[in-house]
């Protein structure tokens, strides 16, 4: 399969294992064009009988995906709309990554905060950079919530009081500490973090399709409350995007700089409580 005219992706398959890019300046913001490319990639994903792992790594050492684009929320409905009882787009774009009958990796040597770290908890598999790998959900400090997955995958990973903690505390979590709670596999020295990677995406590659895609659906049939739980998270992060202060929240982030590279850069500490150093 060719994986050719993606705009914020870029794709090389090697025996096996498909390595894909993300290439999308200034910060890889999961906006519409990104999230179109990711919708047309999973689709080829699946189609590709002769590929048996997906990694997914960044052209941008300092951020892996910021987070959604603030700009696309902010369009969404001003009045909340009754609860949903199917998924929507974003929703059923990361299940069909989960479900997807490959082995998914994320290799994470700088940000992904948000949108970021939703599309990261959708992958089986996250592996990050000591020192300069950084996962966040930050929504609430804009009056919203993770509307991605996050609070339905994040406390299935790592547990509701520390998921409380990320989510509530907006705070960046580094490598070392998001390896001890779970949020990733493993934190590597970031020389070690490609060549290992690598080998495991390889190794995996090496076992038969039909293997790896049946080892997945047992693996996934252990937690079957999934669906419910975003529909939730959907019902009630919709609300929360109608909401006058989340608007006034969200028009304040873009005006101080928010979705800026030199803003993104900074972001962990702009939200640290007054008097914190």
């Amino acid at each position: 399969m060719a994986y050719e005219g993606y705009s914020c992706l870029r794709v090389r398959t090697d025996r096996g294992v498909a390595f894909v890019t993300l290439d999308h300046p200034p910060v890889n913001l999961m906006d519409l064009p990104m999230m179109q490319d990711l919708h047309r990639l999973v689709g080829e994903l699946e189609a590709d009988a002769e590929l048996r792992v997906v990694v997914f790594d960044s052209a941008d050492p300092e951020f892996f995906i910021a987070h959604a684009d603030v700009e696309l929320i902010e369009q969404l409905p001003t009045t909340a709309p009754p609860k949903p009882t199917e998924l929507g787009f974003f929703h059923s774009l990361m299940e069909r990554y989960r479900t997807l009958p490959k082995a998914t990796i994320g290799k994470l040597e700088g940000r992904a905060r948000g949108g970021g770290s939703e599309f990261l908890l959708a992958l089986d598999m996250r592996f990050g950079a000591l020192g300069r790998a950084i996962l966040a959900q930050p929504e609430v400090a804009l009056g919203i919530i993770p509307g991605g997955s996050g609070t339905q995958r994040l406390p299935r990973l790592i547990g509701r009081a520390r998921a409380l903690e990320v989510i509530l505390g907006c705070d960046d979590v580094p490598a070392d500490l998001a390896e001890r709670w779970g949020y990733l596999n493993r934190a590597l020295p970031p020389a070690e973090l490609g060549p290992f990677v690598e080998r495991l995406a390889h190794r995996i590659a090496l076992f038969p399709a039909e293997a790896i895609a049946r080892a997945k659906a047992s693996v996934d049939a252990a937690d079957t409350t999934v669906r419910e739980g975003l529909l939730e998270e959907a019902h009630l992060f919709n609300q929360a995007v109608a909401s006058t202060d989340a608007r006034e929240r969200m028009a304040t982030f873009r005006t101080i700089g928010g979705q800026t590279r030199a803003f993104e850069l900074a972001m962990g500490d702009v939200f640290k409580p007054t008097g914190e150093k």
